[in-house]
Parts: C-alpha cells; sequence; structure tokens
C-alpha cells in the first residue's frame, strides 16, 4: 500500500482560494511570501468542518444558478445508459416539480458527472432539490435567482438623481437625546424632500454593544443583520404615551439630556445611559398592557420574532450575557473575555442561562422590533414624501470579532488572521482592520444563508444598499497574526455564487445595489458588477485620467454613485487648504518626512489640475499662471456641481461640505488616536438646509442633474 504524496503548499493554496501574487496600486507585481500562506492555510484548517471539504457526494451544499441556466452538475456512479434520474424541486411556496431524465451519454460531462436540466418553470427562490438515481438518494439547497440587480424605472430612464449622505449619530436638533435618530431622520426626510432630493444616504446601521457603549465603529459592528439600539427614538415609541414612569425619569434628567445634546462629540456613554432606562420601563408597560392581553400590538410583535428565528433570539442573548458579565469582576470586552463554558451557543450552560433569562432576552428582541419598525417607517415616509430611493443604506464588510455575529457562529469565521487592505494612496503601510474574515469554504458549506440573511436585513427599508468594499465577494486581503499590513495575502471568495444572491435578494427587495469599488479591483469584480448590473462608486478626488486630468463629467460612469468625498476622506475645505495632511502628520500616519512632502506636492498638482477642470466645465476662470484661490463657498459649489454634471445617475452630498467644516469622520489606520465615528455637524442640519446660500447650491444641483447649465 502506497502512501499518498504529502501536498504541496501550492496544492493547499489552490484548495483554499490564495494565489500567489497580485498586481498592486501601482501596478507592480507582488508576489505573497510563503510564511504568510502557510500561516493562512493553517488558520483555515483549523476548526475546519469535514464536510465543507467534501468532493465525495453526489450533491454540494447549494446549487445557485439563475433562469438563464436551470441546470445541475452531479456526481453520480456509473450509470446503464437507460437509468432514470429523478430530479424533484421543494420550492419556498410549496409546491412540487418533478423531472426525470435518462442517464447515459447525452448527460454526461465527464467521469461520473452528469449536467441535468431543471424544469423550465423553476420559479425565483429558495429551494430544496433531491436527486434519485439507482442507488443515489441526496439532496441539498436550490437557490435561482434573476441574472441582474433591481434597477428603478427613473434611472432605466436616464434620470439623474442627487440627495445627502450623511452619518446618522452626528445630527443636530433640539429633540434627540444626544446624537441623532429615526425621529431626526424623519425631519431631515421632511425639509430635503421640498428641495428635490432622491435618497438620504447613511452610515451602516448595524448593531454594536449595548453593554459596551464606546465600541462606536459602525465598520465593525457586532452584528450586520440587525441594528444599533441608540438610534431607537424613545418618544416615539407608542409606550413612552402610556408610561408615566419613562416620562418622570427622563424629566428628572434634563440637565443631562441638555449636556449630551449640546456636546462637539457624541457622548454614546451618555446616551445609553438615558436611553436604556427608559427603554427597560417601555418594555415592561408593553409587557403588562400588550403581551399579557395578546392585544394586535403583542402579535405583530410575536410575527417578527417568529420570522427573525433563531439568529435573532441569539443576538438577544449574546446582548444579556455580554451585559451580565460587564458586572462581573474583571475586564470584559465581548465573549472572547467571558468563561469558556459560555463559548459554545449550544453548551449545557448557555442554555441553562438563556432560561433563567428569558425576560432579559425578550427585552432586548423588543427592541430590535422598535428598531426596526422605526426604520421601516422612515423609509415608507421617503417614499410617501416623493423620494425616488428613498434610504439609502450601506453594509460593512465586516464583524468586531468578539460581537455576537461571529460568536453565534463561530464556525464561519477564521481565528487568528484579520481582514484589511494592502498599501494604497490612502493607507501606505496597509490597513489591518481587526475583523475576521469569513471562512469561503464554510460559507458554502452553510448554503449561503448567512450571507442572505445580512442582505435582506439591510435592504428591507432601503431603496439603495452600497456594499462596502465590494471587492469582498471576489477576494480579501487577509493579515495573519503577527505579520504586518503590508504582508497579507489575497482569499478568493465564490464571486460568481455570492452576485447571483445579491440580484436575488435585491430584485425582491426592489433595492438598487452600488459597489463600493475604490482602490485595487480585479477585472473578475469589474466584469461581475457589469454583468449583474451593480452600480460603481466615482469619487471626484480619485476620477483622473491616465495623464493626472480630472476626467470630464461627460466621461463619467453613468451606472454609477458619484461623490465629492467620503466618511474615509477629508471634507472639501480640509482637502483643498491640505489640513488632512497636516492631522496626518500629527497622527504619524507617514512613514517618513519624504513621503509627506511627496503627498504634498501631489495635492498641490491635484489642486492646479481641479481648477482647470473647472474651469474647463464653465464653473470658474482661472489661468494657470494665476495663484489658487482660497477655499470659499464659492469653489466648494463648483466642485459639486461638476460632479453634479456627470453622466453618473447618482450623486450625493455630504453636510460636512455645505456647513465647511474641517475635521474627518473617520482617519484610516487610526482607532484612539483620533475621535473617529464621535464628530457631529457643527449646526442643526434642518437649520443649515434653510439657509440661502444652501437653498441656492441645492437649487442649482437640480438644475445640473437635468443637464442644464446651473449658473443659468
Amino acid at each position: 500500500m502506497t502512501t499518498p504524496a504529502p501536498r504541496t503548499l501550492a496544492d493547499l493554496a489552490t484548495q483554499y482560494g490564495l494565489g500567489e501574487s497580485y498586481y498592486d496600486y501601482r501596478g507592480e507585481l507582488r508576489r505573497y511570501s510563503d510564511a504568510a500562506r502557510g500561516a493562512i492555510i493553517t488558520a483555515m484548517q483549523m476548526g475546519m468542518r469535514h464536510d465543507a471539504l467534501s468532493e465525495s457526494a453526489a450533491l454540494p451544499a447549494v446549487y445557485v444558478r439563475t433562469q438563464d441556466e436551470l441546470f445541475v452538475d452531479v456526481t453520480l456512479p456509473a450509470l446503464p445508459a437507460d437509468t432514470q434520474v429523478q430530479l424533484q424541486v421543494h420550492t419556498e411556496s410549496g409546491q412540487s416539480l418533478e423531472s426525470q431524465h435518462v442517464s447515459g451519454n447525452l448527460y454526461r460531462v465527464g467521469e461520473q458527472r452528469y449536467r441535468l436540466p431543471l424544469a423550465d418553470n423553476t420559479p425565483l427562490g429558495y429551494h430544496r432539490l433531491m436527486v434519485r438515481a439507482g442507488t443515489v438518494n441526496a439532496e441539498c439547497a436550490l437557490i435561482v435567482t434573476p441574472s441582474r440587480c433591481y434597477e428603478p424605472a427613473a434611472l432605466q430612464q436616464g434620470q439623474r438623481l442627487w440627495g445627502l449622505s450623511v452619518q446618522l449619530y452626528t445630527l443636530r436638533s433640539q429633540h434627540n437625546w444626544g446624537m441623532g435618530d429615526f425621529a431626526d431622520l424623519k425631519a431631515l426626510i421632511n425639509d430635503a424632500a421640498k428641495r428635490g432630493c432622491a435618497t438620504i444616504g447613511l452610515n451602516p446601521l448595524h448593531a454594536l454593544r449595548p453593554a459596551d457603549a464606546m465600541h462606536i465603529s459602525p465598520y465593525s459592528p457586532s452584528h450586520r443583520s440587525f441594528i444599533n439600539l441608540l438610534y431607537i427614538a424613545v418618544p416615539e415609541v407608542e409606550e413612552y404615551a402610556q408610561c408615566a414612569a419613562a416620562q418622570t425619569l427622563i424629566a428628572s434628567q434634563q440637565e443631562q439630556l441638555t449636556a449630551a445634546r449640546d456636546a462637539v462629540c457624541v457622548d454614546y456613554l451618555a446616551v445609553a445611559k438615558l436611553k436604556f432606562p427608559v427603554l427597560r420601563l417601555l418594555y415592561a408597560e408593553f409587557a403588562r398592557s400588550h403581551l399579557a392581553n395578546n392585544t394586535q400590538r403583542a402579535q405583530a410583535f410575536n410575527a417578527y420574532v417568529q420570522q427573525q428565528g433563531e439568529a435573532l433570539r441569539l443576538h438577544a442573548l449574546y446582548d444579556v450575557l455580554d451585559q451580565y458579565f460587564t458586572t462581573q469582576p474583571g475586564q470584559h470586552w465581548g465573549w472572547r473575555s467571558w468563561p469558556a463554558e459560555y463559548h459554545d451557543i449550544d453548551s449545557a450552560t448557555v442554555r441553562s442561562f438563556a432560561g433563567q433569562h428569558a425576560k432579559q432576552i425578550e427585552f432586548f428582541m423588543y427592541l430590535q422590533w422598535l428598531a426596526t419598525t422605526q426604520l421601516a417607517a422612515v423609509q415608507q415616509l421617503a417614499r410617501d414624501s416623493g423620494m425616488t430611493l428613498g434610504l439609502y443604506g450601506d453594509v460593512a464588510v465586516g464583524v468586531d470579532p468578539n460581537g455576537s455575529e461571529v460568536w453565534s457562529n463561530r464556525t464561519l469565521y477564521v481565528e487568528g488572521v484579520a481582514v484589511g487592505a494592502p498599501p494604497d494612496p490612502l493607507a501606505l503601510k496597509g490597513q489591518d482592520w481587526g475583523i475576521p474574515p469569513q471562512h469561503p469554504l464554510q460559507l458554502t458549506a452553510q448554503g449561503y444563508q448567512p450571507f442572505v440573511r445580512m442582505l435582506r436585513a439591510n435592504m428591507q427599508s432601503a431603496g439603495a444598499l452600497r456594499i462596502d468594499h465590494v471587492m469582498t465577494l471576489c477576494r480579501l486581503w487577509w493579515v495573519p497574526r503577527g505579520f504586518d499590513a503590508s504582508e497579507g495575502v489575497y482569499v478568493h471568495y465564490p464571486l460568481d455564487d455570492l452576485m447571483k444572491l445579491v440580484a436575488l435578494e435585491s430584485v425582491r427587495n426592489r433595492c438598487l445595489v452600488i459597489g463600493e469599488d475604490l482602490g485595487v479591483v480585479p477585472d473578475a469584480m469589474r466584469d461581475a458588477m457589469e454583468r449583474f448590473g451593480l452600480y460603481h462608486y466615482k469619487v471626484l478626488f480619485f476620477e483622473k485620467a491616465r495623464d493626472g486630468q480630472f476626467i470630464a463629467p461627460h466621461h463619467y460612469a453613468q451606472r454609477a454613485l458619484a461623490v465629492v468625498t467620503t466618511h474615509d476622506l477629508p471634507p472639501f475645505k480640509s482637502w483643498w487648504q491640505s489640513d488632512d495632511i497636516v492631522l496626518r502628520q500629527q497622527l504619524r500616519l507617514y512613514p517618513d518626512d519624504e513621503t509627506r512632502q511627496q503627498v504634498l506636492r501631489e495635492r498641490e498638482q491635484d489642486r492646479r489640475l481641479l481648477m482647470l477642470a473647472l474651469t474647463r466645465a464653465g464653473l470658474w476662470h482661472w489661468q494657470e499662471h494665476e495663484s489658487l484661490p482660497a477655499y470659499s463657498h464659492a469653489l466648494m459649489r463648483a466642485a459639486y456641481l461638476y460632479a453634479g454634471l456627470s453622466r453618473s445617475a447618482l450623486l450625493v452630498i455630504q453636510p460636512e461640505d455645505l456647513l465647511h467644516m474641517i475635521d474627518p469622520v473617520n482617519v484610516p489606520g487610526t482607532s484612539s488616536q483620533h475621535a473617529n465615528w464621535q464628530r457631529k455637524l457643527s449646526e442643526d442640519l434642518a437649520d443649515t438646509l434653510q439657509l440661502p446660500e444652501v437653498i441656492e447650491i441645492l437649487d442649482a444641483m437640480k438644475k445640473a442633474r437635468r443637464g442644464e447649465d446651473p449658473n443659468g
């Protein structure tokens, strides 16, 4: 008996989706180190479920097919030519579709491989496929999808829309409790819709950890299928008007409420201390008045709980456990800091804890229901107000390793590595975001259900959804523990299947999909975005031709969302004045002073090139021999109208630019060094939208979007 030869690193790398090299942002070929690839393969093998790698089964865990490719490839033993192969599809609506085929050379595509057609009338959706042939009796998931994502009729007809893009927590008002909430969002919609705004873009609203109010990054959430509870507008909860205890409590805390409301930055801890005690009183009122009497409102809550199923229960259980351990001795930062017996969701200890804390679990499920219903009401208001898209959501690329999403599905996430990005002009040392990657083979083994749930949750109350770092559908930059961010490796994902699932949920939820495709984008990703109808993401600062000139507005991609700047870039005033370069120097983000000087020279050149572009577009008058103008409202207006004149179907305006702010929302590559995700808008946005100069720029934008002269 011969011993199989040991598998080489190259063999394992192919099996696990690792390549040998990649092209960096300069177009230079970079080879991965064997040490980094070996560390990643070791991490992927640890805890690997056997069935995730099995190649012997007749059927895979799941087939994903468009309605244009209704067939399945099946592994069968050698069959006589006249063997009947029976395929049966049990659809999600309860139908049973049967078809029989004669096995033989007609359907054979390889040794023991058969390509069998499905019934032509197989509908879109999530089904079960049964295959019976000889001694084979197998079944698996079958997902049938459309071939392209949803696109609203207005955009298909060539309309060019505009909107505002806000970080919800930054909104100021005289009514919120220290950070922007869903009531502020409704007020903004009422004001913006009157000015012709078609969409309101938002930061990710994903659930964070209520037990740790200072874990605040919307791009490092606890769970992407649920909502940050601090966005609940407490006075708009039905129980608030009925609960004298809640009203009395908040009336006694007016000083704290005013301080939280007036703070320059969001004091998340203060907001949590104001909201959660009141929400507990509202839950008690709900239990007493509704659950105890099985009212219509109670039935709506119970229907929500049933619809969300085990995922909601586990997330609520996580929040209860997380809160419980904050009261215990020692420091706690999520499930990894808990005793080992609480790490397994199926352990007897965890089951016992859940039984003892059923009411607290129900409390957190109640809060998720409140957040979900309030967000849905906001989207309904936007549509009723005439907004074509309404809310434009954002989904983060990953999650907090210590949070609910990882704890509730540990086999899906790989330990010992983190997701990040290779070196690029924004982060010359590369980035390590500290978030764990999903195992591509485990994701397939789970029938892609975690991915589907995440898409559905984020699309259900949105007219458009931005997928942050859309390249994650194709490949992710994995950084092994102990390695620098620049030493990572790209690991590949089942792009075709994932894009089909995006298309299915997009069509079902009537939700446009925008892929944030900044940075190094592989050709496979670009091709997939075109085939499946994802919109591109175009940033004015980066839209340049090969000679460095800014691309003319009429050369922008049509199926795209255009922006001047983003949450990861400085506001326009800061960019123009190079304040961001000074800030990054203060934060020691440049590897050396030579690099900083080079960035300054490039910025000076970019400003001159932008002035030439604005002049060519008829938005400014400037000669190359002239000095650059100082920052002004007129200059910011010209830059936005340049983007507004573009062919891109969508454009959003950052309120920070309308307010001439300098401080960025986030500085990539930092955590505690800068107050990321905390800075509020400098003024109440509702008041800002009433300023004559702001009304003028919004009216000019409407003209630009219609293809008219904005200065006419």
